[in-house]
């Protein structure tokens, strides 16, 4: 490989440094030049963030990669490639297992002897990530190409590099004292859960939770039931001038009326029958932290009216107490209830209402999210992968498309549980463990989406020869079919969802999905 066309290669980069683009955009062209210089089947940029690899960009690999976290301890190809410096190439007979058996593209089943080799990168002296490479041809690399590699990753280094700078310079720049100073406080908290999804309705999500993060507002979080509505309050706290203090939670639904206001505000001891001893309530534990309340809709009247008194005046009274408590709380809360709705039917305070909707914020159900399903399938099924005691664990092309078809009334902790009970079926229905589990379509048992996939697995004339996206032809049929069943039903919705075979609010829900009117 020659100098001038390792600069070939990257000069195209060197040019997007002038540009503002996003960041998958700006590591997509990296791995495009990488390809150019090093022909292969799969590449693949990984940053490290503490014990874990995370996919940046990838091609030739599964949708479901980008959703995946790769522990660094649990893959020695990885491991090996971030403690050398220079470029690695493994040895076609290696024995180490391979972190992408099983994701690569036209691969099915276990990845047979191949050519693998990849480079670590350093930025300022510090392990930043690893690119790598992977060919089906075994004598695909020669050892010019471990230098060809080496140069490439110095340059690859720069541009992250920089790249980095002008994303964080253009990031807010307006407020870059105060962003820096809330993700300096951020990451001395324990890492929160990752929030998984590139679809256009989470990456709103996103931009909304850092606007209202580094704010005092009380912010008031609604959606479906298993959105993740608490997994949007720890973003919102961990981003907040307070996230060095503690977040503390109470789940307004799972507690008697008679013991939330003794959890809410404390007791003393004598208080009522069982209070033995002093005890502190959620307000005060959370001083100087934020306090989220989820199922907040579930609160009674009384308790309601005591609420708001301590949000007006940060001043609150324990439980058979008359001494005052004063209180720095951050309120966060969450509900499944249309809270406007609950104040005109009496059943919720209109005061307290408006206190803690300063700034509402809505969680996508995960059927607006499109492909995300796909890439928090691959975040839960990478889960579950050690805990079966797998190598890998994916998804067959048929369980993706059942996944992209289906509603998910129970959203993203419906997929949870759906792929930890999908991934126990498939492993069960073996007669010898596996290298490579695949869960198929019958492993996830979706009825609505199976019934939807068997119809269109017909192939009518109309879609037949079709090319393009397969959400897109599968939203396309379903119209067709919903409109033909609904003539037939002179247009009664819960006749045509029983010859469906599906729930009626399931129907509505897909309908309006379908842009369908219901």
């Amino acid at each position: 490989m020659t100098a001038n066309a390792l600069l070939s290669a990257f000069l195209p980069l060197v040019a997007d440094l002038s540009r503002e683009l996003p960041e998958s955009e700006r590591y997509r062209r990296l791995l495009d030049a990488l390809r150019q210089l090093l022909p292969c089947d799969a590449t693949a940029l990984l940053r490290l963030e503490g014990e874990q690899l995370v996919p940046l960009a990838v091609h030739g690999l599964s949708a479901d990669t980008l959703g995946r976290r790769f522990k660094v301890a649990e893959h020695p190809r990885l491991k090996a490639l971030l403690e050398n410096r220079e470029p690695t190439h493994f040895a076609a007979d290696s024995d180490l297992p391979d972190p992408y058996d099983g994701l690569v593209d036209g691969v099915h089943g276990h990845l047979e002897v191949h050519d693998c080799m990849g480079c670590s990168l350093y930025l300022d002296e510090r392990p930043w990530g690893v690119l790598t490479l992977d060919a089906l041809d075994a004598a695909c690399f020669s050892p010019d190409d471990l230098n060809t590699l080496a140069a490439f990753s110095n340059l690859a280094a720069a541009t992250v590099k920089a790249g980095e700078r002008i994303h964080s310079l253009a990031r807010d720049a307006h407020d870059q004292h105060q962003l820096a100073e809330a993700y300096k406080q951020a990451a001395g908290q324990a890492q929160a859960k990752e929030m998984i999804g590139q679809s256009p309705a989470h990456k709103r999500l996103v931009e909304e939770i850092a606007l209202v993060g580094n704010s005092e507002l009380s912010v008031l979080i609604s959606g479906e039931t298993g959105v993740g509505k608490e997994l949007v309050a720890q973003a919102i706290h961990a981003q907040s001038p307070r996230a060095k203090a503690p977040m503390i939670s109470l789940n307004c639904a799972a507690l008697p009326e008679t013991l939330v206001e003794s959890e809410l505000f404390g007791h003393v001891r004598g208080a009522f029958s069982g209070a033995v001893n002093e005890r502190r309530g959620k307000f005060e534990l959370a001083d100087g932290g934020t306090l989220f309340l989820d199922e907040l809709g579930e609160l009674p009247l009384p308790v309601q009216a005591k609420l708001l008194r301590v949000l007006q005046s940060g001043q609150l009274q324990r439980v058979g107490s008359d001494k005052e408590h004063h209180v720095n709380v951050r309120v966060l809360a969450a509900t499944n209830r249309d809270l406007a709705e609950e104040v005109r039917a009496g059943r919720f305070r209109a005061d307290l209402y408006h206190r803690l909707s300063v700034y509402p914020l809505r969680v996508p159900p995960l059927r607006e999210r499109g492909r995300d399903v796909l890439l928090l399938a691959g975040f839960f099924l990478e889960d579950n992968r050690p805990r079966l005691g797998l190598r890998s664990l994916r998804l067959a092309s048929d369980a993706q498309a059942a996944l992209l078809a289906y509603d998910w009334p129970g959203n993203v902790r419906e997929l949870e549980h759906l792929i930890g009970r999908a991934s126990l079926k498939a492993l069960a229905a073996c007669s010898e463990r596996p290298r490579i589990l695949s869960v198929q379509a019958v492993d996830l048992a979706l009825p609505d989406s199976q019934r939807m996939l068997a119809m269109a697995a017909a192939e009518p004339p109309q879609v037949k020869g079709a090319v393009g996206d397969l959400r897109q032809h599968l939203d396309d049929y379903q119209r067709q079919l919903i409109g033909a069943c609904l003539e037939r039903h002179q247009g009664n919705w819960a006749s045509a969802a029983r010859e469906l075979g599906l729930d009626r609010a399931n129907l509505s829900r897909l309908a309006k999905r379908l842009n369908l009117k219901a």
